[in-house]
């Protein structure tokens, strides 16, 4: 992993219970399904990916910015309901140099209105959602060529 840039994919809350969580809506896919098909697109297009989720706001606010400091050519997030509630992940992204995709599996804009409002989306450079599991491989593929 080390002789090919770094990738940073961060996972917000209950995103560790994808599969099972309203499928009807993210799908069947596991967050381990998707790890392996964006290994798999990552190794095609050059580059690795740190695979990370956490259920606490602060590890991912301390993963962006160790995104920046060891170097990764991007991170993509999928910051789940802190898209619509955080400050403090909104302030992480600005604080780096590095670009920051967020991603949803779901169209945040064609479900409940307090989904509407994205303050990752706002900081980020840009926002790949409503495609499923493919959201993340558009993103991988966008972040593979910065």
């Amino acid at each position: 992993m080390a002789d090919r840039p770094v990738i940073f994919v961060l996972n917000g809350p209950n995103l560790n219970m994808l599969g099972t969580r309203e499928p009807e809506i993210y799908g069947s896919d596991t967050l381990d399904d998707i790890a392996g098909k964006l290994e798999d697109r990552a190794l095609e297009l050059g580059v690795a990916i740190d695979m990370r989720q956490s259920n606490h706001e602060g590890h991912l606010v301390d993963w962006i910015q160790e995104a920046a400091i060891s170097g990764a050519k991007a991170v993509i997030i999928n910051p789940g309901a802190y898209t619509h509630t955080s400050i403090a992940l909104h302030d992480a992204i600005k604080g780096v140099r590095i670009p920051v995709i967020e991603v949803h599996l779901s169209n945040p804009h064609a479900r409940e209105a307090f989904r509407h409002v994205s303050y990752v989306g706002q900081a980020a450079k840009g926002s790949i959602m409503g495609f499923g599991v493919q959201s993340y491989m558009l993103a991988l593929d966008a972040a593979a060529r910065f």
